[in-house]
This record gives C-alpha cells, sequence and structure tokens, in this order.
C-alpha cells in the first residue's frame, strides 16, 4: 500500500478574487429585486455558481453624477454595465481626444527636435504641471474628481457637448459594453451620465454564466447578431462579394465561441516556464486532427497554434490571429472534389493560445453560400488544382457551365493584381523560431524590439538616445529573452491584444487610431498602477514625476508624491521615428511586427 505523505490544501476557487470585495448580502439582494435579474430561472444555473454568487462575485455597483464620462470610444474592457437607476448618454459622433483629456500626438520637424534635445532637463521624468494634472489646465473645472472611493473623468460643457453630437439615450434596464466585455474587441462609442445614476458592472465570466438564462441570452444575440456580427463578417475578405440574403443566411448558421481565459495574463508567467510540449498540452483545444471538417473557423480576437502531432508530442506549424481562418483548405477541397474522392479529415490541430475567441461556419452553410461566390484566385492551392484537374476532364457539356461559374465567381474582379493573399495563419521556416515566439507570447506585439547579437557590440548608444529622448530615463534597458542570434527587449511592443489598457479607470493609457502605438496620457494617469501590473511582459514602470527645477510633485490633499506611468512610446512626433533604432551605428536593432512573419524572416534573410 502507498504510504506517500500527502500536503493538504484548499482548492482554488471560482471566485478567489472577487470583483468588488465590498459587496454586501443587503446589496445583493437589492439586486435581485431588479430587471432583468428578478425575471431570471434560477434553476438555469448550476449549484456551483448560483444567481446570488454571480451578483455577489462577479458584479460591481456604481454611482455615477451628471457628466462622467462612463467608458470610453477606444478602450478595451473586459466587463459590461447594466442601468439600474437615471439615464445615460451614448455618443453616436466621436469625441475629439483634448475632450477626453488626451493629448493628441503633435509631428514636430528636425528644427525643433533639436531644440528640445539641448533643452533637455537634467532630472529624469520632468513634467509640467498641465502634464501632471488636466486639472491644471481645466479653466478652474475639476476635470478629474473622486466619486466614492474612485477616480473619474468629467466631459467638460456637457450640455454644450450633447447639442453638437448626436446621441442616444438609454434608460433604467439597458446594457452597454458587452460586445466589448464578451469578444475582447474595443469600446465602439463614449458613453456618459446624463442624471445621476445606478449602474451594475458585470465582468465577462458572469456575463458568459447569465447567458444560461434564456431570455437575457436571446436579448444578447439578438443585439450583436443584428448589430455588429454583420460588420464583423464583413471583415473577412472571402465575405466581402457575399450578397445581402447570402450574408443573412451565414449570420443565422454562424456560432460565437470562445476558449481559454480572457485574463491570459495572468497565467502567462507560470506557462511560459513549462517545456513546449507540455504548454502545448495545456492549452485549451479546439479542434483535433484527424477530424472531418464540420466548420470554418474564423479568429475575431486572440491566438490559436496550428500543430501538428509529433511523436508522442505536438509540433507548431503556425500561429493565428485576427481575421485569421481554420479549415478552408480542407473545407474548400472536400466541397470541389468529385464524388469518387474520399474527403480529408482536418491535418492540423488548432489550440487557443492563452484566449482565443472565434465564429464559427458549418461547413454545409459555407459550401452553399459562400464558396460560389468565392473568386478563384483566393481558394487554397489544393482547391485551385483540384478544380483545375477536374474540370480537364469533364465533358463539353459540363465545361461550359463551369466556366460560367467561373465567371460568376470572377465577376467582381477580372484584375488578378487585386488578389489578396489567402489568411491561413502565420509561420516561420525555422520551427524553433516559431515555438519559442508562441511560447513566450511575443505574436502579440506589433512594434517588438529585436537585437541581431551578431552585429550589436553592447554599446548602449540605443539606451543614451532613448534616455535623451525621454529626460534621462530611458524607456527600456537592453536585456530579454534569447533565441539564438536574437534578443527579443523588454520594451513595450504596442501588443495587438492589449491587456495593460484593461481596468484604466480614466483611460489614459489608450491606442492610437491611426498609428497603433499604446500611449501613456500624462494629465488624466492617477498612478493607479494598473496598467503596469497588467502588462504580462513587464514593460511599464511607475515613477515618481518633478519639474524642471527637480522638484517632486505632490498631491495637496495627501502629500503623497505623485505618480505616472512611463513606457515606451515609440518616440511619436519625432521625424527620426523610435530614437533607439536610430541611434544604432551598427544596424543591430530594429521595432518590427511579430504578428506576421514577413517583417521578421524577412530581415533575417537579408542578414544570413
Amino acid at each position: 500500500m502507498d504510504s506517500t505523505p500527502t500536503i493538504p490544501v484548499q482548492r482554488p476557487s471560482r471566485w478567489d478574487e472577487p470583483l468588488d470585495a465590498s459587496m454586501t448580502d443587503a446589496d445583493v439582494a437589492w439586486l435581485r429585486t431588479r430587471g432583468p435579474f428578478n425575471q431570471m430561472d434560477q434553476s438555469a444555473f448550476p449549484r456551483a455558481t448560483p444567481l446570488s454568487g454571480i451578483l455577489r462575485y462577479d458584479c460591481r455597483l456604481h454611482r455615477v453624477e451628471p457628466g462622467e464620462v462612463i467608458v470610453r470610444e477606444g478602450d478595451y474592457g473586459n466587463s459590461a454595465f447594466l442601468l439600474i437607476t437615471g439615464n445615460v448618454r451614448v455618443l453616436v459622433d466621436s469625441l475629439t481626444d483634448r475632450q477626453l483629456g488626451r493629448q493628441p500626438t503633435r509631428s514636430i520637424g528636425w528644427g525643433e527636435a533639436l531644440s528640445r534635445f539641448l533643452r533637455r532637463s537634467r532630472h529624469p521624468e520632468t513634467r509640467t504641471p498641465e502634464q501632471v494634472s488636466i486639472n491644471a489646465a481645466a479653466g478652474g473645472h475639476q476635470a478629474i474628481r473622486q466619486v466614492d472611493d474612485r477616480p473619474a473623468i468629467f466631459l467638460q460643457d456637457i450640455e454644450g457637448v450633447l447639442r453638437r453630437h448626436e446621441s442616444v439615450s438609454l434608460g433604467p434596464g439597458e446594457l452597454f459594453g458587452e460586445v466589448a466585455a464578451m469578444y475582447r474587441s474595443p469600446r465602439t462609442a463614449t458613453v456618459i451620465a446624463e442624471t445621476e445614476a445606478a449602474l451594475v458592472e458585470i465582468r465577462w465570466q458572469g456575463l458568459r454564466i447569465l447567458r444560461r438564462d434564456r431570455r437575457f441570452a436571446d436579448t444578447l444575440e439578438q443585439h450583436y447578431r443584428r448589430h455588429w456580427l454583420p460588420i464583423h463578417l464583413r471583415e473577412i475578405p472571402l465575405l466581402r462579394y457575399l450578397p445581402e440574403e447570402n450574408m443573412q443566411r451565414v449570420i443565422e448558421a454562424t456560432e460565437l465561441r470562445s476558449y481559454g481565459r480572457m485574463e491570459w495574463n495572468a497565467d502567462y508567467k507560470k506557462t511560459r516556464k513549462l517545456h513546449p510540449a507540455d504548454q502545448i498540452a495545456s492549452e485549451p483545444l479546439v479542434v483535433d486532427q484527424g477530424q472531418l471538417p464540420t466548420e470554418l473557423i474564423v479568429v475575431r480576437s486572440g491566438f490559436g497554434r496550428m500543430c501538428v502531432r509529433h511523436g508522442a508530442a505536438h509540433r507548431t506549424v503556425a500561429y493565428l490571429g485576427k481575421g485569421h481562418l481554420f479549415g478552408i483548405d480542407e473545407i474548400a477541397y472536400n466541397a470541389m472534389r468529385p464524388e469518387s474522392m474520399r474527403p480529408i479529415h482536418y491535418q492540423h490541430s488548432l489550440r487557443a493560445v492563452g484566449f482565443l475567441d472565434a465564429l464559427s461556419i458549418p461547413i454545409e452553410v459555407f459550401a452553399a453560400e459562400v464558396l460560389p461566390h468565392i473568386r478563384k484566385s483566393e481558394l487554397p492551392e489544393s482547391a485551385r488544382s483540384l478544380q483545375k484537374s477536374f474540370t480537364e476532364k469533364r465533358s463539353d457539356r459540363r465545361r461550359v457551365r463551369s466556366d460560367q461559374r467561373s465567371e460568376a465567381a470572377d465577376r467582381f474582379s477580372p484584375d488578378p493584381t487585386q488578389d489578396i493573399e489567402h489568411a491561413a495563419g502565420v509561420s516561420f521556416e525555422s520551427t524553433s523560431l516559431l515555438e519559442f515566439i508562441v511560447q513566450h507570447r511575443l505574436n502579440n506585439g506589433r512594434e517588438a524590439m529585436v537585437i541581431d547579437l551578431h552585429r550589436c557590440t553592447r554599446c548602449d548608444d540605443c539606451v543614451k538616445a532613448c534616455a535623451d529622448v525621454h529626460d534621462g530615463n530611458p524607456r527600456f534597458v537592453r536585456q530579454g529573452i534569447v533565441h539564438d542570434r536574437l534578443q527579443f527587449v523588454q520594451a513595450c511592443m504596442h501588443c495587438s491584444d492589449p491587456v495593460c489598457m484593461i481596468g484604466c479607470p480614466t483611460g489614459a493609457i489608450a491606442r492610437d487610431q491611426n498609428t497603433g502605438v499604446v500611449s501613456i496620457h500624462d494629465p488624466i494617469c492617477v498612478g493607479c498602477g494598473v496598467c503596469a501590473a497588467a502588462c504580462p511582459y513587464e514593460n511599464i514602470a511607475m515613477a515618481e514625476v518633478v519639474d524642471r527645477k527637480g522638484r517632486p510633485y505632490v498631491d495637496e490633499k495627501s502629500g503623497n508624491a505623485i505618480r505616472k506611468a512611463a513606457k515606451c512610446d515609440q518616440c511619436s512626433g519625432l521625424p527620426s521615428g523610435p530614437a533607439c533604432a536610430a541611434a544604432c551605428p551598427h544596424d543591430a536593432l530594429v521595432r518590427i511586427d511579430l504578428s506576421e512573419s514577413p517583417p521578421l524572416s524577412d530581415w533575417l534573410e537579408k542578414r544570413s
């Protein structure tokens, strides 16, 4: 009999980390009396996750004041908001960055860049009063105020804004922000409080379980299918020429699926230390290699790993991101094969890398509604070869019909130069490099800093140049993980999935719509450190700020030092672009997009 001693531990609980630890039984009882919770079917929820538990641990109550900005267009979020009392306004028109407290990036010339360099401060992290607090330039109005126990940003001249901008009023029982919460996408509109109101914030885990109530789930799905699914499907190149009646049938048949944890950054530090085989085994399986194809998978957000069985383990062959398709080769081949040929199975497995949100289109719907409207040049090579071989063997009568179908498929774009590349995933010639990039989630980086160690002389000119631009405090250090001759430096990568942006209370960290750069807007940064804690790559630091004489700024009420988040901003506005790359005397450093393979592959090929 095995006498190995055991170690008693407490099993982790679903609700070890409540959204709001201050939620009470009285709060839960009050919410249970309000719609839609008072109409939900209690028996629809599992015993381990009852409705009362969701309200207690996955919800937070907010009191908002008139003019308060609740959510901002462009922000990322993982929670939705249900209006309990009062009214809010959804602004149809976009507000300017300045109205939301964000500083628009201004490009400067070489003369001004030189002047700034010569007049740079001797003290690190220097700020002007206007950069430290938006209230300093708000004309006597408090743009940032404390509401209960949280900082909140207020829109100035709320009545004028509502007069000048088209808006939609929402009242009690209305839900907003659920699309961004459930499908990891930027907020599509700014919502401000029209009157004093009470809101319940529901994080996505709870929102997903609340969908077990059929009435609530139908409401959410109908809203998404009516307003957002057509937009998301039209973004897929293969569906861009689909007639409206066909698109409606695709919309009705498409299923929405999510795999893994949306907060993948919480597990990243653990999983990246695993052996690649163990890491792959721990990832949620979406499709298994060898299955008969039943659906086309379209990646909406997050990342997927394509792999094949290799002995007792798996080998990565590509990674998929937003807009990539899985299963198109097999589905197109099977749909176009003659009946005498056997169908092929999925040639790869698909696994969620941290988190994967996908649209699933059944193969029968894809074959009937979509395939006839796809240009031949956009079909996978296997399907094109099959079509050509099969067409040559047909009779004249059937060849005529085939030509007619081909003309119908090509009628929208007779110019072959307009063909697009088939989006079936991202791969590298080096399998070990591919495994390394996926294991460390570097495929999330749109502006990763990569150093060729065969050329780098460790002169640190890159670090010095960064320091010169940022008042003596460089935004990175020349260190990071290494693969072969490449070092992936710890500097902000301006990620495809910027989890650092989730949870910022004032929207101070935001992505520029034009450049994709993720920046910190100092005037509305309250120094809470949420972004720094959320960044899985530890590329954001919190720094105490001073004026040009080195005097530290302190909070006028508490006397505590003012802190701001600091990170790489790609030297936005400088004529040279990123100073680190411009200063390297040996062309050893590059800022490069790792969400696609061509940039890094081409760069390496030129150096080989």
